[in-house]
């Protein structure tokens, strides 16, 4: 497999939202294998309208987001089928990923604590779900605001 066509197979989106008082608010952002980043963050909250930033990133940074979601080893070891189904009431995370020839796509009520982990069925699988996801919102947070100079989540 050549170096392109191994770049080539990757392709990474996290969405969490939830449909509330102010209406559908949710969190998302997408990274393709071109380097496109792709964020969009609406909350009506205080009458804040939608941020949709969309970026292209180095090579360098898309094989960061491979290296990390690799070594959180996700696409081998977890299996969100005991995790708690999102409901009316509660949020909705979802993790899609296809890195190589693994396509994995993961869904969950939206965690709000490290207490809804532990109290899993699955407490190791989604210990690694949130941590992964919690170091690709990190990720994604710094790229947005240092190339825009925002504060991805308004306060």
């Amino acid at each position: 497999m050549t170096e392109s066509s191994a770049h080539d197979d990757f392709y990474l989106r996290y969405y969490v939202g939830h449909r509330g008082k102010f209406g559908h608010e949710f969190m998302e952002f997408e990274l393709s294998p071109s380097g496109k980043l792709r964020y969009a963050n609406n909350s009506n909250y205080k009458h804040d309208t939608m941020i949709r930033k969309e970026v292209y990133v180095s090579p360098a940074v898309v094989e960061e987001a491979r290296r990390i979601i690799k070594e959180s080893e996700i696409t081998t070891k977890v299996d969100d089928s005991n995790w708690r189904e999102p409901d009316r009431n509660s949020g909705k995370q979802e993790l899609e990923i296809k890195i190589g020839n693994e396509h994995i796509a993961f869904t969950c009520a939206e965690i709000t604590s490290l207490l809804d982990v532990q109290n899993s069925s699955d407490p190791e699988g989604l210990r690694i779900f949130y941590y992964l996801t919690q170091d690709l919102k990190c990720l994604v947070f710094s790229l947005i605001s240092l190339h825009f100079k925002i504060k991805p989540i308004p306060k």
